[in-house]
């Protein structure tokens, strides 16, 4: 337990007739060389650390010294490359410009071609959908037709099996009347 110089100002010992509490000033003895001791640890412990910090700047400050000439030596190259590079940018923006005016123009003609293809499909498409829907209808024509036809012959049917059994013939609409 470390005790702070306040702590040690306001601590009161008590009173005796003859002096101060013999033993609260022991205990108060105690506690301040334990923290004292403490202190003396922590002081010690910061010099070295404080110690091994300055050997470790001086290490930085080489460092860096070394640092910054690599870096002045890194700009000269990198602005020889930057040269460079902007020489062969330039031959191979002019390659890609004239690649890219061949390309658009293949474009353009594909593309016409595939309006000419789109323009066919779709021609060909409404003219299958006419005749799917001429079709439809012819067929839906000729199921109305048959069922009605069906229609027609289960009621003679039925009318021929009533005479045969000796009953009056039923009389039922004609289904194909109403059409």
């Amino acid at each position: 337990m470390t005790l702070t110089p306040v702590e040690i100002r306001h601590v009161e010992l008590g009173r005796r007739p003859l002096g101060y509490d013999r033993r609260a000033t022991d205990d108060l003895l105690e506690r301040i060389v334990v923290s004292y001791e403490a202190t003396w640890r922590e002081r010690a412990d910061l010099l070295e650390e404080n110690e091994r910090l300055q050997g470790e700047l001086e290490r930085f400050r080489e460092l860096e010294v070394l640092l910054r000439q690599t870096l002045v030596s890194a700009e000269r190259a990198a602005e020889d490359i930057r040269a460079q590079a902007r020489r062969e940018a330039d031959l191979v923006l002019e390659q890609a410009r004239s690649d890219a005016r061949e390309t658009v123009r293949q474009a353009e003609s594909e593309r016409e071609r595939l309006n000419a293809d789109l323009r066919r499909l779709r021609s060909l498409e409404s003219d299958m959908q006419a005749e799917y829907k001429a079709f439809l209808l012819r067929s839906l024509e000729r199921a109305e037709f048959d069922d009605k036809r069906r229609r027609k012959a289960e009621a003679e049917a039925r009318m021929r099996l009533g005479v045969e059994e000796g009953r009056a013939p039923m009389t039922e609409p004609d289904p194909t009347a109403g059409s």
